[in-house]
């Protein structure tokens, strides 16, 4: 038997963390030593066309697609992605064992000009997603947003070097990489939902692959794959792109799933929000009802894309 391990990943600093992340939880479990893990760096479409909006070049899921590539041909063993990266429709001969424990799914603000959003009356922000637009403009209607590309370390340059007076990036990213000292803002979720699956790590391997299954199944998360299920069988219900503004965070209270969500219509001038439980042991159930509830709410003003 072969006892190597190929993890794939992008490049990025996060990246590279998350899947030391990934390493060093299969380590802990001592079913593999150090030596026979191997970390290989795979070029994405989304890596190689920075200076293009995401749905120019084909959608969220170009962050994943060569990684999949590598894993269907069995070049690697696991491939590590952030989730929220992940397309809805998962490919047919791949599946996600493992979900890392959640980190803060928060968005958080950065700017070295302002100490507070409320300060930014006419600044302008950096911010490569329809829906942190959107929910930026519920909170001030005129704020000016600015499309940007690109790692972590060099949005944060650009704000240093007064390209943009703001950007908002995810607070788990910043955690990760020990960045978080940029932060004047964390925006409450009760008013600014995250992307679906923001904060979440997940490790994906190929169907028949039982020796890095039984790895995977023993670094996941159960509660977090049971928030992560939700979340994603209410995106794939909804039918959106990499455009559509929404946004969802599911949470365990005991025995039950707490599911709030938030889609905005196509035009974008209007929002509609629902809250809704269930039981932690139908995740997709509570997905597939809550994406129907709201689907029904929004009527002509939000037509399915996929």
């Amino acid at each position: 038997m072969n006892n190597k391990i190929t993890i794939g990943t992008r490049g990025s600093k996060l990246s590279l963390a998350y899947s030391n992340r990934v390493k060093s939880l299969i380590l802990k479990e001592g079913l593999i030593e150090d030596k026979n893990i191997n970390i290989k760096i795979i070029k994405t479409s989304g890596d190689l066309f920075q200076n293009k909006k995401i749905s120019e070049i084909g959608g969220k899921g170009l962050f994943c697609k060569e990684i999949e590539d590598e894993l269907v041909r069995g070049k690697i063993d696991i491939a590590v992605h952030s989730l929220k990266d992940m397309e809805s429709l998962e490919r047919k001969e791949l599946e996600v064992l493992a979900y890392i424990k959640r980190n803060d799914p928060r968005d958080s603000l950065i700017s070295v000009k302002y100490k507070s959003f409320s300060e930014m009356n006419s600044g302008t922000i950096g911010s490569g997603s329809k829906r942190r637009e959107l929910q930026l403009r519920l909170i001030k209607k005129n704020i000016k947003i600015k499309s940007i590309r690109g790692n972590i370390d060099t949005r944060i340059q650009k704000v240093i070097d007064g390209h943009y007076d703001g950007i908002v990036l995810a607070l788990a990213g910043l955690k990760m990489l020990s960045l978080e000292k940029h932060v004047i803002e964390i925006f409450p979720l009760e008013d600014f939902l995250p992307a679906v699956g923001q904060g979440i790590i997940a490790a994906q391997c190929r169907k028949e692959d039982v020796k890095i299954k039984q790895i995977l199944s023993k670094i996941n998360h159960e509660e977090t794959k049971i928030c992560a299920i939700t979340e994603r069988a209410f995106l794939k219900a909804i039918g959106g792109d990499c455009e559509t503004a929404v946004g969802g965070n599911a949470t365990i209270e005991k025995d039950l799933i707490k599911f709030k969500v938030q889609l905005f219509s196509d035009d974008g001038k209007k929002v509609f929000n629902l809250e809704k439980k269930g039981s932690r042991n139908q995740p997709e159930h509570l997905g597939k009802l809550v994406a129907e509830e709201i689907l029904k709410s929004a009527g002509e003003e939000f037509k399915k894309k996929i």
